[in-house]
């Protein structure tokens, strides 16, 4: 093999939030008695990515589902004529350890022998920890981007009053609807509570079309959305926005339910 040959093999793994963090809130404990609530269901785990053969591609699969669960994981691997770099699907599977579902609104990536880990975790502990168990499990010519970050409390107050529900618009267009509205009436109730942190408001759209427009879409929806909370008291520069487009999908964009989760605006709490 030329050793000059770039290794192309890359596999990226959507992290979901924890139920746990879903849960938490969702009603007081005197209600919790009196009233059912029922959980919020799970959100996927996508598995996206070029590997150079079926093998590989099952391994992984099969690995994830052994962690998440067969019904959350969503597979949208594809093969390829691409190189992979010595026992590159034996490391791999190292690093699809349990200690990943620590990790929420995260985001692992493995592109040759560079690993990428990003989002969030509890506390400072589990952040250093993940890391040195990803840099232990491998060889020393794979290098570690530790990208995660402690989670917030109020990062934990926004999802809550979100409720892993869907901002939405009127088809094809940044005209909020109604019931977009109604649940935006809610967000700034919470964000207002916030006290100065600032929030990105990150719009995301499926994959139907033509990317540069969902990405334009994507941010004309972000900005209606930060119009619609200023007009309800919250500071012009406590917001920004930015649009996605079909860049980090939820769900798959193979179904009509799929493609529903993945239109969404994403509220990100910042310093």
């Amino acid at each position: 093999m030329n050793t000059s040959t770039p290794w192309r093999t890359r596999l990226t793994v959507i992290l979901p939030m924890a139920l746990a963090m879903l849960l938490t809130g969702l009603a007081t404990p005197d209600a919790q008695a009196q009233i059912p609530v029922p959980a919020p269901a799970p959100k996927p785990v996508i598995v996206s990515g070029t590997v150079p053969d079926e093998a590989t591609r099952v391994a992984v699969v099969s690995r994830l589902r052994e962690i998440y669960g067969a019904e959350r994981v969503v597979d949208q691997l594809a093969l390829g004529a691409v190189v992979a770099p010595p026992q590159w699907s034996q490391y791999v599977g190292k690093l699809l350890s349990p200690s990943l579902k620590q990790v929420n609104h995260g985001q692992l990536s493995v592109q040759g022998q560079t690993v990428h880990l990003q989002g969030e975790v509890g506390n400072e502990a589990q952040r250093q920890q993940l890391a040195a168990e990803m840099a232990q499990s491998l060889n020393p010519t794979y290098s570690v981007r530790n990208g995660l970050r402690v989670a917030a409390r109020e990062q934990s107050l926004v999802d809550q009053a979100l409720a892993n529900r869907t901002i939405e618009f009127e088809p094809g267009s940044a005209v909020l609807k109604p019931a977009g509205q109604l649940i935006l009436n809610e967000m700034a109730a919470a964000l207002l509570q916030l006290r100065g942190r600032r929030v990105a408001l990150i719009g995301h759209t499926d994959a139907l079309g033509a990317r540069p427009a969902n990405v334009s879409l994507s941010l004309a929806r972000a900005q209606a959305v930060k119009d619609y909370l200023m007009a309800k008291g919250l500071p012009a520069d406590s917001l920004s926005t930015s649009g996605m487009g079909p860049d980090q999908p939820v769900a798959s964009n193979a179904t009509e339910e799929g493609r529903a989760r993945n239109r969404r605006i994403e509220f990100r709490v910042g310093a």
